[in-house]
C-alpha cells in the first residue's frame, strides 16, 4: 500500500468515527476543567469586589495580569499573557524543547491523563482497525483487553524518553552547544547552532515516537501480550519499510503544519472586549478538536498502512467481544430444567 493511500483511508476510518472525536475530546475537556476551576478560584481571590475585577471580566487588563503574575505561585504561574490565542502554541512548544519543567499540578493531570489514555487507546486502535463501529461494549472490551499491556509499553516508553530528556537533551544542549559557542560573538550564528540541535533532538524523538506507535499497533491489531515483544516487532517493522513509514509520518506532520498555521492566520491577538475573548477561546477549542483529529488520523493512517504492508485484509487477531448475559438471564438458564434456555 503507497503513503498516500494509507492516509485516504486513514482518513477515511477516522470521518467514520465521530464518536472517538467527541469522547477524546471530552475527555480532554473533563480533565482540564478541575485546572480551569482551581485557577478560576485564584483569580476571583486576588481580584475580589474591585474596579479591576470589572475591568478584567469587560476585557485584557495587562496591568492587573503582571501584578497578579507577581504574587502568583503553583498553578497561578502558568496564567501569563502567552497562553492566549496563537501564543500558546509557540510557547508549549518551546518549554517542550526546553525541557522547562510545569507546576506541579499540571505534572500530576498530565500523568492521570496519560493513564486514562492508555486506557482509551486500545479500544480506539481497535475501532480503527476494524473499520466498522464495535459499539460501546466492543469498545471498552477492548479497552480493557489491551489496558496492562499499553501500560506496560507505556512505562517502556516513558523510560525511553526519559533517557532522551534527561541525558541526550542535557549532551546537545549543554555540552555541545557550550562548546561550539564559546567563541562565537554573533548571536546569528548561536542562533543557527541551537536550531541545528533543535532539528537533531528533534529527529531523534520523532523517531522513538515512530516506533512506540507501531509497537501499540502490533500489541493491539495482532493481540499481542508482551510489550517488549511488541516494542521489537515494531521496530522491526519500522527498519523494513523506513522510507515509507517516514513518508507517512511526514504526511501526517504536514497536515498538523497546515493545522497551525490556519489558526495562526485566524485567531486573533489578546482581546480587548467581551466578545473578542468569547471568539479566541471558541477558535482556541476548534483547535484542539483539529489536534484530537490529527491524532486519530495518525492512529489510523499508519494502522491502515501496517495492515496493508502485512497483507491484513481484514482484522481476525481477536475475535469479537461478546457482552455475557445480565446475572439475572444467566440464574434463569441456570434453573431452567430442560437446558432449552
Amino acid at each position: 500500500m503507497s503513503v498516500t493511500a494509507a492516509f485516504r483511508e486513514g482518513l477515511r476510518r477516522v470521518n467514520g468515527a465521530p464518536a472517538l472525536l467527541a469522547g477524546t475530546f471530552a475527555l480532554t475537556l473533563m480533565v482540564s476543567l478541575p485546572l480551569a476551576y482551581a485557577l478560576h478560584g485564584m483569580i476571583a481571590e486576588h481580584l475580589g469586589a474591585s474596579l479591576a475585577a470589572d475591568a478584567a471580566a469587560s476585557g485584557t487588563n495587562p496591568a492587573w495580569w503582571r501584578e497578579f503574575l507577581a504574587q502568583a505561585t503553583g498553578l497561578g504561574t502558568t496564567f501569563i499573557p502567552s497562553i492566549v490565542g496563537f501564543g500558546a502554541v509557540l510557547n508549549n512548544l518551546s518549554d517542550f524543547m526546553d525541557r522547562t519543567r510545569p507546576a506541579a499540578t499540571i505534572i500530576g493531570v498530565t500523568a492521570a491523563w496519560l493513564v486514562v489514555w492508555s486506557f482509551l487507546t486500545g479500544g480506539i486502535i481497535d475501532r480503527l482497525a476494524r473499520a466498522r463501529r464495535t459499539r460501546s461494549q466492543g469498545f471498552f472490551s477492548a479497552c480493557g483487553l489491551h489496558f496492562w499491556r499499553l501500560l506496560r509499553l507505556g512505562i517502556i516508553a516513558l523510560i525511553a524518553y526519559g533517557i532522551l530528556f534527561t541525558y541526550l537533551h542535557a549532551w546537545i544542549f549543554d555540552d555541545v552547544y557550550g562548546a561550539l559557542t564559546r567563541n562565537v560573538t554573533v548571536e546569528r550564528t548561536a542562533f543557527g547552532i541551537r536550531l541545528a540541535g533543535y532539528a537533531i533532538f528533534g529527529a531523534l524523538l520523532c523517531l522513538c515516537n515512530i516506533i512506540f506507535d507501531y509497537a501499540r499497533i502490533r500489541l493491539i491489531v495482532e493481540d499481542r501480550r508482551s510489550a517488549i515483544g511488541a516494542l521489537l516487532a515494531g521496530g522491526r517493522f519500522v527498519l523494513r519499510h523506513a522510507m515509507q513509514v517516514l513518508g507517512l509520518y511526514a504526511l501526517n506532520a504536514l497536515a498538523f503544519l497546515v493545522l497551525v498555521t490556519l489558526y495562526a492566520l485566524v485567531v486573533p491577538g489578546a482581546p480587548r472586549s467581551g466578545f473578542a475573548m468569547g471568539a479566541v477561546l471558541a477558535l482556541g477549542e476548534l483547535y484542539i478538536l483539529g489536534r484530537h483529529y490529527l491524532k486519530l488520523l495518525f492512529y489510523a493512517s499508519q494502522t491502515v498502512f501496517f495492515q496493508g504492508a502485512l497483507a491484513h485484509a481484514a482484522y481476525t487477531a481477536a475475535p469479537v467481544p461478546v457482552w455475557p448475559d445480565s446475572p439475572a438471564a444467566e440464574m434463569i438458564a441456570n434453573a431452567d430444567p430442560t437446558g432449552e434456555l
